[in-house]
């Protein structure tokens, strides 16, 4: 009998550029409210990859965006209606170069956007999930650590 609790372990960035935010935009697996939803730019932690690792990987795949972390906003835990529990840590980014215009096939595109615009789509139901405006609302009320709180004593280097 296996009783053991086996959450998701993802990532997500929170990128800012003189006010405006990097949303990517997916298709509505559920399509309850909408063909598509918005999120930060996302994903799962691979075997082998430290978080911040992980955290530029999927900006890039996500958004075509080479990104700099800034900062570490948490670890965000959401359990969905259908019971799968994800970690989510989650980092402060800035955009440094648009390398890829190709992006995740799951990834319809990428779009930068003001906050209002963000609030307006989470009163339409279209953000993914209830984390997508309260990592924009942490990080505006600045509620972030350094990178170096990630003790990560399975590498010689984070990320």
């Amino acid at each position: 009998m296996n009783d053991r609790f086996f959450p998701h372990v993802t990532v997500a960035s929170v990128i800012e550029h003189n006010g405006v935010y990097l949303l990517v935009e997916e298709p509505d697996r559920q399509a309850a409210h909408a063909s598509s939803v918005y999120n930060q730019p996302a994903g799962h932690l691979e075997a082998d990859e430290g978080l911040e690792a992980a955290a530029r990987r999927e900006a890039l795949e996500e958004s075509g965006w080479q990104i700099t972390l800034t900062g570490y906003l948490g670890l965000y835990i959401n359990t969905t209606p259908e019971g799968i529990t994800y970690h989510s840590h989650t980092f402060l980014a800035r955009p440094e170069q648009r390398r890829n215009t190709r992006l995740d096939d799951d990834i319809i595109a990428a779009h930068w956007l003001d906050y209002a615009t963000i609030e307006r789509l989470e009163q339409q139901q279209r953000l993914r999930s209830p984390l997508v405006l309260r990592r924009l609302q942490d990080a505006r009320a600045g509620l972030w650590h350094p990178l170096t709180v990630i003790r990560d004593f399975s590498r010689t280097t984070t990320g």
